[in-house]
């Protein structure tokens, strides 16, 4: 952990205390991570985007200060939603999981999602049986005529505190063999196999994994029986993670099972939930072709975790300009870096604004140690673009440029939008490309001495469009490379 952040101690909101918490996990140093995957049956839209960019930013902050971390996010590839589309299109079940793997895989490559292990229910079906028979031998568990195997909810005492749903009557779930359970709410850990579905045996008969089991043993599996956060998006709480968490603390036998519920606010399109009814759900590959992946990673960045996010084109568009912003500020601060001269003496305006950079840093590492607010970890790495544009770019010292520049490397660290641009090109083809400006350069300020405005325009607007901007400061013209 950084030396000078050693004394901020990150805080963090748990869903089931409703509160605020001080994060210690449960391994000194290590941060047990698992978040809840796509049931891989259609295209990953844009609330698929926001959750895991979300929680992609909190590990690489983890990162940052020092710690170890280990994310997991499961793929469902066995579930109602699959079977049902690869029967309405007359498909192989494993073609409809193949098709909307790879789209899931491609989306979070694009926006620079790093995940350390994707298990897949369906090669986890041994761990999944032999889970469900401990809770049967324990009987938290019944299994019925027909093959089915529930989790009897009245076995676990503290259900619905995570989703503080207490009163009974809101538990029912899964209507279909209403009949044969011992309790509406009752969920299923097998269900038995019908014509035409995949299944695999078991003690109970041929079948397959119900939804919520399969997160229990896979986080178990690879975490240990105690995980630091589980995540997803609030629309999880319940059943999803209120039956996890029944049936993994009934297993366990201890509690918490989990010590951090973490959950992300809803993706909203214009006000409305995205639903199908709506015809509102928007897929990340269409919404890729209008929008950069780095600006949707700002763009989910940009709203505190735990709100309600609106997708729309002014806010893409905001996040877009934003972008380009923090680029520019990466390649002016890389071009001074070359030119500005080493210092031996700060002034006292020098002294101000290194003092003004340095503040943003603790803004910033500020933000998101309190329950990982971005909004306004984005607000301090805004103030240092400004400092960067207004008192850099024209008047560079060593020290400052310097300065400025190793802090937006470390921001990047959680934005993750920048990559690209802090790598070096080759050192012969940077010569080549500033010789060719140069003389670009010097031929347009030969027009402006020629009072030829309009053609020493023209080459300005031409180079702008090729991502080189130009700035002039009496006859004598300056450039850096945005793009």
């Amino acid at each position: 952990m950084n030396d000078d952040l050693n004394e901020t101690f990150i805080k963090i909101y748990n869903s089931y205390s409703k509160s605020i918490e001080l994060f210690e996990p449960s391994d000194p140093g290590m941060v047990k991570t698992y978040v809840c995957g796509p049931t891989v049956y259609d295209y990953t839209h844009v609330g698929h985007g926001r959750t895991y960019v979300i929680f992609d930013a909190l590990r690489r902050y983890f990162n940052l200060r020092g710690y170890n971390v280990y994310f997991i996010v499961n793929i469902t590839d066995i579930d109602d939603k699959i079977i049902n589309r690869a029967n309405s299109e007359g498909r192989d079940w494993t073609s409809v999981v193949d098709e909307f793997t790879r789209d899931y895989m491609d989306a979070i490559s694009k926006l620079n999602v790093k995940v350390d292990l994707h298990p897949r229910v369906s090669s986890h079906i041994n761990e999944i049986i032999e889970f469900i028979s401990v809770l049967i031998e324990r009987d938290y568990a019944y299994v019925t005529k027909s093959g089915n195997v529930y989790f009897n909810v009245d076995k676990y005492p503290d259900y619905g505190s995570l989703s503080s749903k207490r009163d009974k009557t809101l538990w029912s779930q899964e209507e279909e063999f209403l009949s044969e359970k011992r309790n509406p709410y009752d969920f299923a850990l097998w269900k038995a196999a019908k014509p035409g579905e995949p299944w695999w045996p078991s003690p109970w008969g041929r079948g397959r994994p119900g939804w919520h089991i399969e997160c229990s043993v896979m986080s178990s599996r690879y975490l240990g029986s105690t995980i630091d956060i589980h995540g997803g998006g609030s629309d999880l709480l319940f059943p999803h993670h209120e039956n996890e968490r029944a049936q993994s603390e009934s297993f366990f036998g201890k509690r918490p099972w989990v010590k951090y519920w973490v959950h992300t606010g809803l993706l909203m399109v214009r006000g409305n939930k995205m639903s199908k009814s709506l015809g509102n759900i928007v897929a990340l590959r269409e919404s890729f072709k209008k929008w950069r992946p780095e600006v949707h990673r700002i763009f989910y960045l940009s709203l505190h975790y735990r709100k309600p996010q609106d997708y729309s084109d002014e806010a893409l568009e905001q996040a877009s300009a934003f972008y380009e912003r923090l680029v520019g500020a990466v390649n002016i601060l890389k071009k001074l870096s070359k030119e500005a001269v080493e210092q031996h003496y700060m002034n006292d305006n020098d002294i101000r604004v290194l003092r003004e950079v340095m503040d943003t840093r603790r803004k910033f590492h500020e933000a998101l140690s309190n329950d990982f607010n971005t909004a306004k970890a984005l607000s301090a790495v805004h103030e240092l673009t400004a400092i960067i544009y207004r008192e850099l770019q024209y008047n560079p010292k060593y020290t400052l440029v310097w300065k400025a520049y190793q802090l937006l490397r470390e921001y990047n660290v959680v934005l993750g939008v920048l990559d690209k641009h802090f790598e070096e090109a080759p050192e012969e083809m940077k010569s080549i490309v500033d010789d060719l400006l140069k003389v670009i350069v010097d031929v347009r300020k030969e027009l402006r001495q020629r009072k030829l405005y309009d053609l020493a325009d023209s080459i300005r607007s031409e180079l702008e469009k090729k991502g080189v901007k130009l700035m002039d400061k009496g006859l004598e013209t300056t450039w850096i490379i945005e793009k």
